[in-house]
C-alpha cells in the first residue's frame, strides 16, 4: 500500500451472494487502509463486482466496466478492477474484452483484492479449483443494519441445463455449522434482527459434511443460539426439501413462515429438459406438505417460460397451475440461452417474442392473485419490521411473508424508526403493496 490512502468506489451487481462478496472485499480493503465508499467519479480505483448469471447481467456489467475505463482514460481514475462472476467465467480474456482493465479477481479469490487494488501493473487472481467455502466474517455491510444475508454454502452441484453457476462458482461446499453460527451471532451483534439464509441452493446444506448435519438441524441451532428475531429461508430446491425441514420451519419460533422455492416449470417434459430431476407429482406433493405443515406459510417461486421445446400445451399447463395454486409471490423470466450451457444447444427454440408474451401472461395471472390477496388482507393485524423511508419519503416495512428487495412492501401511515417491529392493521392496499396503520 502507498502512504496516501487509496479511495475505492465499488459497483456491486447481481444477487445477494455477490453482495456478500462485495462486503467482504470492502472489509479487507478498509483493513488495509483504503478509504471505501467513494463515488466513482471521485475515486482512485473503481472496483466492479460483476454478475454473469444471464446475458443481460453480463451486458450490465460490461456497461459499468466501460464507464470506469472511460473515467480512467480521462485521468479521473487511476485503476479499474473487475471482480466476481465474469473473471471466474471468462478469465483473463476480460483484459481483451475491455481494454483499460488493470486487474481481475475471481469469486474464489477475494483475499487477493488488496493486491489487485493497490497495484501496480496488470494483476490476475482466478482460481480454477473450488476451495472449501470461506467464512464471510468481518464484513463491511452494505445492507441496512437491521437486516443481513447469511451465506451457508458456496457453489452448486445440481447442474440444471440452463444454469452457469457450477461453471462460475464450482461444486457445492457447505460451511461447518460452527462457522455459520459464529457469522450469525456477529451479524446480530452488529444490529441485524433479520437473517436471510442464502446459498446457490440452501437445501443441499450439509450433504458434503462428515457429521450428518443438514439444513433442518442448522435451522434449529440458529433458532436457539443466533439471537435473530427473524430467520428467513431463501434459494431452496424442491428435490432436497425434507419432512424434517418442514417440521423445523413450523416449530422454530424465530424461523418465519416463508420459503423461497424456485420451481422453474411444472410440465414434466420441460422439467426433464431443464435437468431438474423432479416431476409435477413431486412438486405438488411438496407444496401440499408445506401448506399443511406450516400454518400461513408464504411461498415464493420463480418460473422460466420459453424454454426450448416448451409447447403451447406446456405453457397452458404452467398457467393453469399458477392460477390454481395461488403463490404468495412469484417471478417469471423468459428463457435466455447462456453460452456454455446445455440448454443453449437444445433444438426447438421458442421465439423470443413468444417467450416474452408468455411471461407477461403468467405475471398478469399472478397480479390478479396478489391483488385479491391484498383485498382479503384488509383488517388483519400484522407484525411489521420497519425498513425506514424509501426514495419518495414513505415509511416502508415488511411482514414475515415479505423478503427484502424482491417482494412487495408494507407502507406505514405513520413513520417509525428503521429496525423496529410494529404491530399494524392493514387499512388498504396499493397495487402489490399494503397500507398499514401502526397500532402500537
Amino acid at each position: 500500500m502507498s502512504e496516501e490512502p487509496i479511495n475505492v468506489a465499488i459497483v456491486s451487481l447481481g444477487c445477494p451472494k455477490n453482495l456478500i462478496d462485495s462486503e467482504v472485499m470492502l472489509a479487507r480493503l478498509a483493513e488495509a487502509g483504503c478509504v471505501v465508499g467513494a463515488p466513482p467519479d471521485d475515486a482512485d480505483v473503481i472496483l466492479i463486482n460483476t454478475c454473469a448469471f444471464l446475458s443481460a447481467a453480463t451486458d450490465e456489467s460490461m456497461e459499468h466496466i466501460a464507464e470506469a475505463v472511460r473515467l480512467k482514460q480521462e485521468g479521473r481514475v487511476r485503476r479499474v478492477v473487475v471482480a466476481g462472476c465474469m473473471p471466474s467465467r471468462d478469465g483473463e480474456a476480460i483484459f481483451e474484452l475491455a481494454e483499460g482493465v488493470d486487474a481481475v479477481v475471481g469469486v474464489n479469490d477475494r483475499e487477493a483484492i488488496v493486491r489487485a487494488v493497490a497495484g501496480p501493473g496488470r494483476f490476475s487472481a482466478i482460481s480454477t479449483d473450488a476451495a472449501p467455502a470461506a467464512t464471510d466474517a468481518g464484513r463491511f455491510r452494505l445492507t441496512p443494519r437491521h437486516t443481513a444475508y447469511l451465506r451457508i454454502a458456496e457453489g452448486c452441484s445440481q447442474h440444471c441445463t440452463f444454469c452457469t453457476i457450477p461453471r462460475i462458482r464450482g461444486r457445492f461446499r457447505s460451511k461447518p455449522p460452527s462457522v455459520v453460527l459464529d457469522e450469525a451471532q456477529e451479524l446480530v451483534a452488529d444490529g441485524a434482527v433479520e437473517l436471510n439464509i442464502i446459498a446457490q441452493e440452501t437445501t443441499s446444506y450439509g450433504m458434503d459434511l462428515p457429521d450428518k448435519t443438514d439444513l433442518a438441524r442448522l435451522l434449529r441451532l440458529m433458532d436457539e443460539r443466533s439471537g435473530a428475531n427473524w430467520i428467513r429461508l431463501l434459494y431452496t430446491y424442491p428435490r432436497r426439501f425434507t419432512d424434517p425441514l418442514i417440521d423445523a420451519i413450523a416449530e422454530c419460533p424465530h424461523v418465519v413462515n416463508y420459503v423461497d422455492l424456485p420451481l422453474q416449470h411444472i410440465a414434466d417434459g420441460v422439467l426433464e429438459r431443464m435437468g431438474r430431476r423432479v416431476s409435477r407429482r413431486d412438486v405438488e406433493a411438496l407444496l401440499g406438505k408445506l401448506r399443511r405443515g406450516v400454518p400461513d406459510i408464504a411461498i415464493r417461486t420463480t418460473f422460466i417460460v420459453g424454454f426450448p421445446g416448451e409447447t403451447e400445451a406446456d405453457f397452458e399447463e404452467l398457467l393453469e397451475f399458477v392460477r390454481g395454486f395461488r403463490f404468495e409471490a412469484m417471478g417469471v423470466f423468459a428463457f435466455s440461452p447462456e453460452p456454455g450451457t446445455p440448454a443453449a444447444e437444445l433444438p426447438d427454440r421458442v421465439p423470443p417474442e413468444v417467450a416474452a408474451e408468455r411471461a407477461e401472461q403468467v405475471m398478469l395471472a399472478q397480479q390478479d392473485i396478489a391483488f385479491a390477496a391484498n383485498r382479503e388482507a384488509v383488517g388483519r393485524t400484522l407484525d411489521v419490521l420497519v425498513d425506514g423511508a424509501d426514495e419518495s419519503g414513505l415509511c416502508v416495512g415488511r411482514h414475515a411473508g415479505q423478503a427484502p428487495e424482491i417482494d412487495s412492501r408494507c407502507i406505514l401511515t405513520e413513520p417509525r424508526p428503521a429496525g423496529v417491529f410494529v404491530s399494524c392493521v392493514v387499512d388498504d392496499w396499493d397495487g402489490y403493496d399494503i397500507i398499514c396503520r401502526p397500532v402500537e
